[in-house]
């Protein structure tokens, strides 16, 4: 049996919610295009066929072509993986250089869906690029052009050393248009080109680019992507160029036999390396498996960290060679232009030169890896965000396929759990900053969620998550950790409001709604109240509490504020509430207190003195005072007899 939920009827198989799945799950099957989909929706209204049927067919569409996208994103994203692992498993093999690059551009066209991909490289004599390389190009002058320093957009990467993308070639006036460049983009259609450099140290050796015959804008992850590619062609150069200087210097030398022997040893130790890391990548090892690896083989010192000195950092990033720090070597571990760490070499500061090639090239398998693991982790981020906003968007979701999809992502929606809204408190110089924040927020707190086996999505401004209650822990607990970890993950202020426990949340949708609506109450009040970087649940505002919580708890109210007076008159049979009740009543004078209860002075005064005992030196502070009052009505509405 499966359930309707617009209507939150029972449906038997064979009925029209239930057959309406079918034709979908066919298409599904057979990797149908997207417009597709809708022919069985068109047949149906044709057919004229019930409404409620139609309406079933739609739901269903809607529902398969999120997966058939969810789907595609992840082959995707494989086939991107899977293409930069190939493409250093070449590197690390003795295949021509010509047959690398050929893959390279090969791959970088099938990856990014253009039309034409292409690869350019320095002529030092001449001054210029010339194609080294092209895919899917059919004009002949195109592949013959030949671009001069700063002419064409493939002239201004290779001297500014940047990417560069545009979406309309003709009409971008931010490089230099000649005649002849100008004619072979035309001949070959051109419209969207991406450039992205092939440097080697501080010079530009090559641009590799992707290019359609129509108009397109590049994802930031395309252009990092591509790079990850001119890196990697860059490095198949850098290995020719090396070999072909190897040769002419062991022609040059009369102790041939000396040194073959020399470089036969070198070899088998590089292919070693080389082997070693190839087997990392294809069975998914970490980065400190690398640094191990590598440690092994050169029989040195070799760790991965994030720590390393600045300055060597930067020089090893700015030259792409590993470069020495007093005793040690520090080789950048970047990807797109961003630091990620470093391999440090410790204690010999005489490094051999094919020591320190094997020590760069183990820092370039360190980025592909940690982009791999970036990419995977992004994605079950993205995964864990859209389930926790069909869980506050989506009421008519089916309960039992929101614990399975909460089940693959290591979540319990039938636990306990806590709503907590998350924001930044800083004030940022410009909006590039503030989304740069957020984005780190967001990370954090995905980080978070993972670890602790719950969710978490970017919504209105901030970050909202889902956390497990565990037993003896409380939602204000958990709001001052979630407040302090986040902050220090950001190195911001980020401000947490928590709801009260929340169960059932599969069966129940209106309870995950109602909970963030109390966390933001919650994280609103925070910063009324001035306290910014801290974390709290309603509860522990006071009277204020009741004000801000989902559900009005005048019981917990009550007993957090006088609940030690009222079990102490029922324990001892005295009169400590109505001595209260008087005492308030008085204006706080003891003197009209005792005369409102008839008894001693001293007797008002010693009632008092026990109070204090109970509640605390500050009891008859204003705010306190105030709180005791209020619960001191509530208890006497509460103990009233119903009708």
């Amino acid at each position: 049996m499966s359930r309707d939920h617009s209507h939150g009827a029972t449906t038997a198989p064979g009925s029209p919610a239930h057959d309406a799945d079918a034709p979908f799950l066919e298409l599904l099957a057979r990797g149908a295009a997207a417009e597709a989909y809708d022919r069985p929706v068109l047949l149906a209204r044709a057919e004229g066929g019930p409404e409620e049927r139609i309406a079933a067919l739609e739901h269903a569409r809607l529902l398969a072509l999120r997966v058939r996208a969810e789907l595609e994103g992840r082959r995707r994203r494989e086939a991107e993986l899977s293409a930069l692992f190939e493409t250093a498993h070449d590197l690390a093999g003795p295949r021509d250089v010509d047959a690398v690059l050929q893959a390279i551009v090969q791959r970088a066209r099938s990856l990014l869906g253009t039309d034409v991909a292409y690869l350019s490289l320095h002529d030092p004599a001449r001054g210029d690029t010339y194609m080294r390389v092209t895919e899917g190009s059919v004009a002949a002058r195109f592949q013959q052009l030949r671009l001069g320093m700063g002419e064409g957009l493939g002239g201004l990467v290779a001297q500014t050393a940047r990417p560069y993308v545009t979406d309309d070639y003709f009409r971008d006036d931010r490089f230099r248009h000649t005649a002849a460049i100008d004619a072979g983009v035309r001949d070959e259609g051109l419209v969207a080109i991406l450039g992205v450099p092939l440097t080697l140290g501080p010079n530009v050796i090559g641009v590799l680019f992707a290019a359609d015959r129509r108009a397109r804008v590049f994802e930031r992850e395309q252009i990092a992507l591509l790079g990850s590619f001119a890196a990697l062609a860059a490095a198949a150069i850098d290995t020719a160029n090396l070999l072909t200087e190897t040769r002419s210097a062991l022609a040059g030398l009369e102790r041939a036999n000396e040194i073959i022997k020399d470089r036969s040893a070198v070899i088998e130790r590089a292919s070693d390396v080389h082997d070693r890391l190839a087997e990392l990548v294809l069975r998914g090892g970490g980065v400190h498996d690398v640094a191990a690896a590598v440690s092994h083989v050169l029989d040195k010192v070799v760790e991965f960290t994030d720590t390393a000195p600045a300055d060597a950092l930067e020089a090893s990033r700015a030259e792409g060679h590993a470069v020495r720090h007093r005793d040690d070597w520090v080789a950048a571990v970047a990807a797109g232009g961003e630091l990620l760490g470093a391999l440090v070499l410790h204690g010999h500061p005489g490094l051999d030169p094919v020591d320190q090639l094997t020590l760069e090239r183990a820092a370039m398998v360190t980025s592909l890896l940690l982009l791999a693991r970036r990419s995977a982790a992004e994605a079950e981020q993205r995964v864990r965000g859209e389930l926790l906003d069909d869980l506050l968007d989506a009421h008519d979701r089916d309960p039992r396929l929101l614990r399975e999809r909460a089940a693959r992502l290591r979540a319990d929606l039938d636990a306990t759990h806590v709503v907590l809204a998350a924001r930044l408190d800083g004030v940022a110089p410009d909006a590039d900053h503030e989304a740069a924040a957020r984005r780190r927020l967001w990370a954090a707190a995905s980080h978070l969620a993972a670890t602790r086996r719950g969710l978490a999505a970017a919504r209105d401004g901030g970050t909202v998550l889902l956390l497990p209650l565990e037993p003896g822990d409380s939602a204000t607990e958990l709001a001052r950790r979630t407040a302090l970890h986040l902050g220090g993950a950001v190195h911001e202020t980020v401000t947490v409001g928590a709801s009260g426990p929340v169960r059932d949340l599969a069966a129940s949708p209106d309870t995950m709604v109602a909970g963030y609506e109390e966390s933001r109450r919650c994280l609103d009040a925070l910063s009324l109240l001035g306290r910014s970087g801290d974390g709290a649940a309603a509860e522990d505002f006071g009277f204020l509490g009741l004000l801000l919580a989902g559900e009005r708890d005048v019981t917990g109210f009550v007993a957090r504020t006088i609940g030690k007076v009222v079990a102490y008159d029922e324990r001892r049979g005295t009169d400590l509430l109505r001595t209260l009740d008087a005492y308030f009543a008085s204006g706080m004078s003891p003197a009209r207190t005792k005369d409102a209860l008839h008894v001693h002075v001293n007797t008002v005064a010693q009632r008092l003195e026990r109070v204090g005992r109970l509640l605390g030196d500050d009891w008859q502070s204003p705010s306190r005072a105030l709180e005791i009052q209020l619960a001191l009505r509530l208890h006497r509405l509460t103990a009233l007899p119903r009708r």
